[in-house]
């Protein structure tokens, strides 16, 4: 009987250093080095501002605003000197708040059929929502600052960029090197929010704790969506891979 609980922790316990050894591998893959004063800090040095933008309706606009606005689209793209990417990301829609609110509302009610038709509401809302998977697109423009780029082989280029085997040294050269780049990355936000104000658009730079639950939900989109983030500030960039 000993003997097979002696087998039985050491398979337990190889199960748990396999997780760890594959959640170690696959951090490896993960570009961003931290997340701070509004900035993601990748491994090789790079910084990223990531700006929210609000949707326009097109479809809506007369014929001469339509031209104005691919006018003024153009003319911004052939003001930029440097890269910048567009993300349209689509993902399910978060009632929580809302459905939080209501019934937190509901338990405030004095009287008694309000207190139970707002209960009702909030869970034939959640019930529409989980049946008709409603999907929520939202629009970002990643601002890039990088690194004057060395010669190399196409490879070693990208596993430079993917910065796999991060330092002790790489790490403090960002920390160095983090205040001085800031300025040119806030220059070009600032460029590229002018420009898409001038035809309309209105941005929105996200702060630290909502890039950090915006990587979350990217690269855990199932676990994400059970496993909610409480205390921001207690996070590092290992919680992104789960």
């Amino acid at each position: 009987m000993a003997e097979q609980s002696v087998h039985a922790g050491r398979k337990k316990d190889t199960v748990r250093s396999r997780k760890a050894a594959q959640k170690a591998a696959a951090q490896r893959f993960v570009p961003i080095a931290e997340i701070r004063n509004d900035t993601v800090v990748l491994k090789n040095g790079g910084l990223r501002a990531v700006l929210m933008v609000e949707a326009l309706n097109f479809n809506l606009k007369s014929e001469t605003e339509q031209k104005g606005i691919i006018a003024g689209y153009q003319g911004f793209v052939n003001t930029l000197s440097f890269p910048i990417q567009i993300v349209i990301r689509s993902a399910r829609l978060n009632i929580d708040p809302y459905l939080e609110q209501l019934r937190k509302r509901a338990e405030s009610q004095q009287n008694q059929l309000l207190k139970e038709q707002t209960l009702e509401y909030a869970s034939f809302v959640e019930r529409i929502v989980d049946m008709a998977d409603i999907m929520q697109k939202r629009f970002y423009v990643v601002v890039p600052v990088d690194e004057l780029p060395e010669r190399r082989t196409p490879f070693a280029a990208f596993l430079a960029w993917m910065g796999l085997d991060d330092s002790g040294s790489r790490a403090l050269r960002r920390h160095r090197q983090f205040e001085s780049r800031t300025a040119p990355l806030r220059d070009r936000v600032n460029l590229i929010e002018a420009g898409l104000r001038n035809i309309g658009l209105a941005t929105r730079r996200l702060a630290t704790k909502e890039l950090i639950e915006l990587y979350y939900q990217v690269y855990n989109p199932e676990t994400s969506q059970e496993q909610k983030l409480t205390n921001v500030e207690d996070l590092n960039t290992e919680t992104l891979v789960l």
